[in-house]
């Protein structure tokens, strides 16, 4: 029905998600469990912060800043969550670091409503930071990171100021990947390297003030499946796209008007 529509519609993870949920239910041997967005699977991720907690006493570390890409939500929240728990009761002064395209602006951009998960709107209401359900994104190579809503408990989060989001267009984000390539050796992700590229903000703003920080970021994911993506940023053939103002404003039109 989309590609009657639009014969050119790239596809989103909430078409995706309908998809699976669609054949889900019409098929008697299938079940269906989502990854990423619901709450239950970013606790499960927390497995990942309690590691890094542990790795940072054992070299008598404290974090002052925390960075990670968000899609969905569960990389950066299982990331941060054990460390979210330490400044709330122990006073402790980190910052959180979302961030994510400026093509996919959900955090920075996106309204704090009820929304559906999926496009055809198959999913119970989720509150939180959406883009709205029929969000299609542009043709950038960060896929894992272009989903129009966020997880409800760091929309929650969001909103009550514990963390921060922050945006990057596609170049700035490849420019900061083979910076880290050429120095650490490792070839990030595009997702990843939206992390990176804060990361060496953040440090040159660090050098530029004079102070020390410890910087603790989340390396989710090799690039080595992106390196068309690589190679079409050294041939100068990245466009960077703004997510307009008016698409969300439509967007919203379309959101269910409860719990407002």
């Amino acid at each position: 029905m989309i590609l009657e529509k639009d014969p050119d519609c790239p596809g989103s993870l909430g078409i995706a998600i309908s998809e699976a949920i669609e054949d889900t239910v019409t098929s008697k041997d299938t079940k269906y469990s989502l990854g990423s967005v619901l709450n239950h699977v970013l606790l499960h991720q927390s497995i990942v912060g309690l590691e890094t907690k542990k790795q940072l006493t054992q070299i008598g570390e404290t974090p002052d800043i925390m960075i990670g890409c968000c899609g969905g939500g569960s990389n950066f929240a299982g990331f941060v969550f054990p460390f979210i728990f330490d400044k709330m009761n122990k006073k402790k002064k980190i910052r959180f670091i979302g961030t994510e395209p400026t093509a996919c602006p959900t955090l920075t951009k996106g309204p704090y409503r009820y929304d559906f998960g999926d496009t055809a709107q198959t999913t119970p209401l989720i509150k939180m930071f959406t883009l709205g359900h029929n969000f299609v994104p542009p043709g950038i190579h960060a896929g894992g990171l272009c989903y129009h809503g966020m997880a409800p408990l760091i929309s929650f989060l969001q909103n009550e100021k514990f963390l921060e989001a922050k945006s990057f267009h596609q170049n700035a984000v490849f420019e900061a990947a083979v910076t880290f390539a050429r120095t650490e050796g490792r070839v990030p992700a595009p997702e990843t390297s939206h992390a990176v590229r804060a990361v060496i903000d953040e440090a040159i703003k660090c050098k530029q003030e004079g102070t020390q920080k410890t910087i603790v970021f989340n390396y989710s994911g090799h690039g080595f499946f992106d390196l068309s993506a690589y190679d079409r940023y050294f041939a100068k053939g990245l466009e960077d796209y703004e997510y307009p103002k008016e698409k969300i404003e439509a967007a919203l039109k379309e959101l269910p008007n409860i719990g407002q």
